[in-house]
């Protein structure tokens, strides 16, 4: 896979992972058999869940992983990797398994969203492609989930690629945002790459190209009569914008029986203002026509938008979406949790520290979600060693991960695997969905959860459980450090 300029993207790596490549390849560690997880740490603004975003763009990058003879070249030009390393990424290509969560899913810190099992270097190189996707994508599909949450069922429309940290930013992020739950975006490309539906009108040199803004706002109504949403700040809202609007609607719309149209409002006290125009719409009649309101509007501006009687049928949202502006950090991470020996015997591996919440979950490990029979709603996941199983209805005993003592008994429940296979032994085993297909998935699994969960403000911490085997297994492996420390003291 390559950029449009042309750089092959298997090389949008951190450096160490080549360093550490060729030191596997020098070693009996080349062939080694690895696992690791992709999860997450916290989730952004203080919210209750995230949104899983990005497996499509890394099954493309997995696919398309090769290098190049100008890769190897300026590997070579480095000084400092072995030929036959250099030779071994000629003919490279990616062996492994992968199991991810699909796309829309409601995830929460902790949880191995994404496993990876292949040969070292191999699990190893995917680590900083795969990271950039799951983080960036998650990051505004969150973003734009609260978003689209805040403006209670009215239309949200994605207008960040000007804003955006670079042309991924802006082309991706759109998809993202779209995937949370946004209608469109203003990003062309990404609706000609995507299919991410792109829609716009007009920006104030439109208005201020003419005469008057009457000429044109009657121009755009007769070059786009079904759809006509005329931008009325570009002067005087009130005064001389939506009268105007009223006037080309009047001329050019009603003798063609169109009752259907809008106005945009771009500054202003938007509660003062959509009253307003709203008020004057419909004593002239034009009762069908919606108003759209832009400017740096973000979930909490939204609401209370909305508690103050704005009248506004739909949102324009741009760099505090795009850019994830209160939050633009999600912490993904990329830890190794096993290897596995030539006789097919597994060695659990764990990360530890002094800041608990980066300590690792080790071992090959699945996850279960908990959904409650009678209501529908998710309770609960699990996160158990990958040989385990779990019936539906099993009783089991949940644990608030932050406060053991909070525990709560599951029993009539349905538990459904999270992860699904995507590669086997390289090949891809997945049937991507459409976009449209993850944008009603995500509705339909953040449905699931309870209101608690969703609000804005200090949400009900969902329960994400480890199993008493795994969390036996992690205990020992502990003290077991522990006790290694005390002994080279």
């Amino acid at each position: 896979m390559k950029t449009a300029n042309g750089i092959n993207l298997t090389m949008l790596c951190d450096f160490y992972e080549l360093t550490m490549g060729n030191g596997y390849f020098l070693s009996d560690r080349r062939d080694m058999i690895s696992y690791f997880d992709v999860f997450f740490r916290n989730i952004p603004d203080g919210g209750g869940f995230a949104v899983a975003a990005g497996l499509e763009q890394i099954v493309d990058y997995v696919q398309n992983l090769h290098f190049d003879d100008d890769d190897i070249a300026y590997l070579r030009s480095r000084g400092i990797f072995d030929e036959g390393f250099l030779e071994y990424l000629k003919n490279f290509r990616f062996h492994g398994d992968i199991w991810a969560i699909p796309e829309g899913t409601p995830i929460f810190p902790g949880e191995p969203v994404i496993t990876v099992r292949a040969p070292a270097i191999e699990a190893q190189l995917l680590e900083t492609y795969m990271l950039l996707e799951f983080n960036h994508q998650s990051l505004i599909a969150t973003k734009a989930n609260r978003i689209c949450r805040a403006a209670e069922g009215r239309t949200v429309l994605e207008f960040g690629s000007r804003r955006a940290q670079g042309i991924a930013g802006a082309v991706t992020g759109a998809r993202a945002a779209y995937i949370g739950g946004c209608a469109g975006t203003a990003c062309t490309v990404s609706d000609q790459i995507y299919g991410v539906p792109a829609a716009g009108t007009m920006a104030h040199s439109w208005v201020q190209m003419f005469d008057s803004e009457l000429e044109a706002f009657e121009h755009y109504c007769r070059t786009y009569p079904n759809n006509a949403v005329l931008l009325v700040d570009t002067y005087d809202s009130m005064r001389s914008g939506v009268p105007n609007a009223i006037r080309a609607f009047n001329s050019i719309l009603k003798p063609l029986g169109i009752t259907k149209c809008g106005i945009r409002l771009d500054s202003g006290d938007m509660a003062y203002l959509t009253k307003k125009a709203r008020k004057m719409l419909d004593e002239a009649g034009w009762t069908e026509c919606k108003i759209t309101v832009s400017n740096s509007l973000d979930e909490r501006l939204i609401r209370d938008l909305i508690r103050q009687g704005a009248r506004i049928d739909s949102f324009g949202v741009g760099e505090r979406l795009i850019t994830s502006k209160s939050d633009p950090v999600f912490g993904g991470v990329y830890k190794l949790c096993a290897v596995e020996k030539e006789d097919g015997t597994r060695i659990p591996k764990i990360k530890i520290s002094e800041n608990v919440g980066k300590i690792t979950n080790p071992d090959f490990k699945k996850l279960y979600r908990f959904y409650d029979r009678e209501t529908g709603k998710a309770e609960a996941d699990y996160i158990c060693l990958r040989e385990e199983i779990v019936e539906d209805s099993q009783p089991l005993t949940i644990c608030d991960p932050m406060a053991r003592w909070k525990r709560k008994t599951m029993e009539n429940y349905t538990a459904v695997e999270l992860q699904v296979p995507v590669f086997r032994d390289g090949v891809l085993v997945y049937k991507l969905p459409t976009l449209p297909e993850i944008k009603a998935y995500c509705a339909a699994q953040i449905d699931t959860l309870w209101p608690e969960v969703m609000r804005f403000d200090n949400p009900h911490q969902y329960y994400v459980d480890l199993s008493e085997k795994l969390m036996v297994m992690k205990d020992e492996m502990l003290l077991s450090s522990g006790r290694r420390k005390e002994t080279a003291v």
